[in-house]
């Protein structure tokens, strides 16, 4: 691979020559979304090739289509890579890798966030209890519901003693109930990619981001690749009533994905991402640093059960979807006062990486300050009426 400069290479998977990655790209010569291949210093075109990036998906052989198509570099990822961090929209600048697929998300797949969010619940919210109240739940739990088959007869045991307690919670139902959560994340479009902000609205107090592993599947339930996601989560506003969960998780620039997908190919495959291990790291302007982890391993239902829960004959997706798989990270460490634990900061800068996936860099910003989501499906439908067009007959027809 051609050598990159170090904060660009971060960027990319450890064994990023062996890597098929596929994205969009904003360029500004058409004033419109491109589908681009990423292959070492390279990124290529493949508006040809596809559409979409939910059309590429659907393609019979996707890796070996991309592959081929990867002939002449239109850009040079230095560039498009340091755009993108720099959040300069004047220069080719990657976007959320995914465009018509559906975002929708697991929840409550990993035991520690599972307490974590028994803990909101009894807080109602308040931060200042949580410290309290994680002592007397962990007490009352102990360490044997880790080891508990969500649906299980065990499972059921373990529902009917906390019940007698009075320690049942509609999130150890989803955590260890026969049904996972499953909810739509974000609208179509919505999503931001590597470098953007990430939206904090001025109604939460209390949050923190949730790095996941994002699966990427086609209309047939098929995954195909994955991505990395920062399921941006508002702890006051869910703690307060699970049914605030469409107002706690869908806000400006609350979904981020990226920084590319990666098609399955060779030696990567959905076995691959059992074993990953996807890193968080969240660095604050007055110094702050908090690290976390995220050990897929340690998943409590395996990937098939989680794409099954979201399509079948129940529900279909006829452009795709993609499918945040859960997050076993919950902060805990406290940042300012103690007992208060973690919230975010305007300006944290938030990288979520992995081995096989890359980094996703995002930067928190106040929500209602951020740029506002305008470009939608007219839009996106009228740039590809006229992709082949000169930019200056379709800049009409664009939002940027």
């Amino acid at each position: 691979m051609t050598a990159l400069p170090a904060r660009v290479a971060a960027v990319l998977p450890e064994d990023a020559e062996d890597a098929l990655l596929i994205g969009r790209l904003w360029d500004v010569e058409t004033s419109g979304p491109r589908v681009v291949g990423v292959r070492g210093g390279d990124v290529f075109d493949l508006q040809h090739l596809a559409g979409t990036v939910s059309e590429l998906m659907e393609r019979p052989e996707p890796a070996a289509e991309v592959r081929a198509a990867m002939t002449e570099a239109r850009w040079k990822t230095a560039d498009v890579v340091s755009a993108s961090l720099a959040q300069d929209t004047t220069r080719p600048h990657l976007l959320a890798p995914v465009d018509l697929q559906v975002i929708k998300a697991c929840g409550v797949t990993f035991v520690d966030s599972m307490i974590e969010r028994v803990i909101e619940e009894r807080c109602g919210g308040d931060a200042g209890r949580a410290t309290e109240m994680r002592e007397l739940v962990g007490k009352a739990l102990g360490g044997s519901i880790g080891e508990v088959r969500p649906g299980s007869p065990e499972a059921a045991e373990a529902k009917r003693i906390l019940i007698a307690e009075g320690l049942w919670s509609q999130y150890l139902e989803v955590g260890i109930g026969p049904d996972p959560e499953v909810f739509t994340k974000a609208p179509v479009l919505s999503s931001v990619g590597l470098g953007a902000g990430v939206g904090i609205p001025a109604f939460s107090s209390w949050n923190n981001p949730e790095p996941e592993l994002v699966l990427i599947a086609t209309s047939a339930g098929k995954v195909v690749g994955a991505t990395l996601g920062n399921d941006v989560n508002l702890r006051d506003v869910e703690g307060r009533s699970a049914l605030l969960l469409g107002k706690a998780k869908d806000n400006n620039a609350s979904s981020a994905l990226g920084p590319l997908i990666r098609l399955f190919d060779g030696g990567f495959t959905l076995e691959t991402l059992r074993q990953e291990e996807i890193l968080l790291r969240v660095e604050g302007t007055d110094g702050y640093q908090l690290e976390g982890r995220n050990t897929v391993a340690r998943i409590s239902r395996p990937f098939e059960e989680l794409v099954a829960a979201t399509f079948g004959r129940h529900h279909q997706y006829p452009d795709g979807f993609a499918l945040f798989t859960g997050t076993l990270f919950a902060p805990t460490q406290d940042r300012d006062e103690p007992g208060q634990g973690f919230t975010h900061k305007m300006g944290d800068v938030v990288t979520i990486r992995s081995s096989h996936l890359g980094a996703l860099v995002n930067t928190v910003g106040a929500a209602e300050e951020l740029p506002p989501w305008r470009y939608g499906l007219r839009q996106l439908f009228a740039y590809l009426a006229g992709a082949e067009r000169p930019a200056s007959a379709v800049a009409s027809a664009s939002v940027s």
